[in-house]
């Protein structure tokens, strides 16, 4: 197929695609929150709630990620680091993982991330909101931990989850993949990694 028609078949789906994006973000406007409890979390400086993490905003973006054994978590978080201030303009923001409070303070030294993070410490939270499958021990190991998004608000005393997403390759909250995907014949082998240094010195 030429390009051109390439392109016209290619922005024909986006078209559709884009269609799809406005039905859901209907949806998404008309949904019922869920209330949820006022998770007693493990803060950098001493335990801290869930409500505290909204500050003085009514909205409050949460991204629940597997911690420092998983590159690609890591992959996404470097994005939100890098959008931190557009976002913090409309929501709060956080970051909350299994490790212990420690190990995200040296991990996000060393990636030079700027937002908010807490320990799931000994919550059920990730569990309740379907970030963590039942049965594995509360450590940071990879299993049992999955990573995505919810959202919450503030209404009075009431905490209410708006919304909730996985993430995964492909999905749309990490922009590596669809920039990827403008390159035919890309090395499907390739994986998220800490660092490419040595790499790109080859």
């Amino acid at each position: 197929m030429s390009y051109a028609d390439t392109m016209a078949a290619l922005n024909a789906k986006r078209t559709q695609i884009e269609a799809i994006q406005a039905e859901m973000r209907e949806l998404q406007a008309g949904v019922e929150p869920q209330e949820v409890a006022d998770y007693v979390l493990a803060g950098w400086n001493g335990p801290v709630r869930l409500s505290d993490l909204f500050g003085a905003k009514r909205d409050l973006i949460v991204i629940h990620n597997m911690g420092t054994g998983c590159p690609a978590c890591t992959m996404w978080a470097d994005g939100f680091n890098g959008v931190y201030d557009h976002l913090a303009a409309r929501a709060a923001f956080a970051l909350v993982s299994p490790n212990p409070v420690a190990t995200q303070k040296t991990f996000a030294a060393s990636r030079g991330w700027r937002f908010p993070m807490v320990s799931y410490g000994d919550s059920a939270f990730a569990e309740d909101m379907g970030f963590r499958e039942g049965g594995e021990p509360l450590d940071d190991k990879l299993g049992g931990w999955n990573p995505g998004v919810s959202t919450f608000r503030r209404d009075g005393e009431r905490i209410l989850r708006l919304s909730n997403a996985e993430f995964g390759p492909g999905d749309d909250f990490c922009v590596v993949f669809h920039l990827f995907d403008l390159i035919p014949g890309a090395d499907p082998s390739w994986r998220p990694r800490y660092s490419y240094a040595q790499e790109t010195a080859q």
